[in-house]
């Protein structure tokens, strides 16, 4: 194979990999009961088709491939520590009679990936770990981030996540944590964190940090059914049901969000015709559930009401920005963020003028959490665009497009960067 063939076939192999992560970590943990070893042996599977596929080709049903190879690394692995615990031992055997039991791959895809990976969320959110680690851990194996993605999520340093994702496996290694969906107080201490990494997931769902789609839907998807057994699981928790109404509001914007050719379409440019109203109306009464629960001020809650404001609005012109910049100030004081000061910027920019928007901006300039935040150059582009400084928007511009990691949006602000050059020069 030609080395442009055996680089094609890596990225499809990865791609595959990064959908099917997920069920092989929740189905691996159900069975061993180990979280970082079902970790380990799903990247073993992914060096086996590393190894295979570019040779072979990738098979008709790649996911089935992967479990039945896990799945058999799992078997080996207990079977090389001669069935030292009663547990391994009992796991063997099941592994083993599901294997004569469903000898074919098309078997493999039969377990349900249901409520387990809800549930390998909860024991990665165990709260033995620190918060960071939790989720930093959680979207290593279930996003199938890398560390410099979910160091980006986080804007946190490389290092700092990879040692926190270490300690984390580390810790749920040698405790011997139950993997399991707790009740009652425990439940309770753990929802927080499960929030804010069923959210991340929705985020890197809604905007890839990586690759070259801007949108993964599947994660989306995914994200949006697991906020939902929530809600049902802490139906008296207000914030379950924000967060819902945040997703709901959000996804409902899905078809509109890029051309047929998949390239990114900004929300004040988007079809309207295209919102799914549905989920709106999912979205709203969402809202008012978390509302009537005493939730109006809490973190996601606020960002559906910033939501809510566009999915009422007709059209662009009729935005209520003063609403929305009033909503933001009142989350930067619930949740003190530079991502929420950028975002208050755009919004008074929308309300005040772009000269009101670029002082916030620049007052982030110096911000160390957004040095590499290709967002922050972004929308200081857009705003110099508008006051007319076509040349200082056009180096906003191209400094943003060499700190995006996708390629949908690298190759957006590149566009921006040529307009505001063509502007310049007319």
């Amino acid at each position: 194979m030609t080395a442009a063939g055996n680089d094609r076939a890596h990225r499809t192999i990865l791609a595959v990999w990064r959908n099917e992560q997920p069920r092989l970590i929740t189905s691996l943990a159900r069975m061993l009961r180990d979280v970082p070893l079902a970790e380990d042996l799903t990247q073993e599977a992914l060096l086996a088709a590393l190894e295979h596929w570019p040779a072979t080709g990738v098979p008709e049903k790649p996911g089935a491939w992967l479990m039945a190879t896990a799945k058999r690394r799992a078997l080996d692995h207990l079977r090389r520590g001669r069935m030292l615990a009663r547990k391994h031992g009992m796991v063997a055997l099941d592994l083993a009679q599901e294997q004569q039991a469903m000898p074919d791959f098309d078997a493999a895809l039969d377990d349900d990936i249901g409520d387990e990976l809800l549930r390998l969320i909860f024991t990665a959110c165990h709260p033995r770990l620190s918060r960071e680690a939790r989720a930093a851990l959680a979207l290593r194996m279930i996003c199938g981030l890398t560390t410099p993605e979910i160091a980006r999520a986080f804007l946190t340093p490389e290092t700092t996540i990879a040692q926190r994702i270490v300690r984390a496996k580390r810790t749920l290694s040698e405790s011997g944590l139950a993997y399991e969906t707790p009740c009652g107080e425990e439940l309770s201490e753990r929802l927080a964190s499960v929030f804010e990494v069923v959210y991340l997931i929705f985020n890197e769902g809604y905007t890839a940090a990586r690759g070259d789609d801007w949108l993964r839907p599947q994660l989306c998807n995914e994200a949006l059914r697991m906020a939902r057994v929530l809600t049902s699981i802490a139906p008296q928790e207000p914030e379950a049901h924000g967060m819902l109404a945040l997703m709901e509001l959000n996804a409902s914007r899905m078809a509109a969000r890029t051309d047929a050719a998949g390239e990114p379409i900004l929300l004040l440019e988007q079809n309207r015709a295209l919102w799914d109203q549905l989920q709106i109306r999912r979205g709203l009464q969402a809202l008012i559930r978390a509302r009537e629960l005493g939730g109006a001020g809490g973190f996601y809650a606020l960002q559906a009401a910033i939501i809510a404001c566009h999915a009422q609005a007709d059209t662009a012109d009729a935005t209520d920005w003063p609403r929305i910049a009033a909503l933001y100030a009142e989350l930067a004081s619930v949740a003190r963020s530079p991502i929420v000061e950028l975002n208050r910027a755009v919004a008074v920019g929308m309300a005040e003028g772009p000269a009101a928007g670029l002082v916030l901006v620049d007052a982030l300039a110096h911000e160390p959490a957004l040095k590499n935040y290709h967002l922050l150059g972004s929308v200081r582009g857009d705003l110099l665009h508008k006051l007319g400084r076509f040349q200082e928007a056009r180096a906003a511009f191209e400094a943003a497009a060499g700190l995006a990691g996708n390629r949908r949006e690298q190759e957006f602000l590149r566009r921006r960067a040529a307009e505001a050059g063509a502007a310049a020069r007319s």
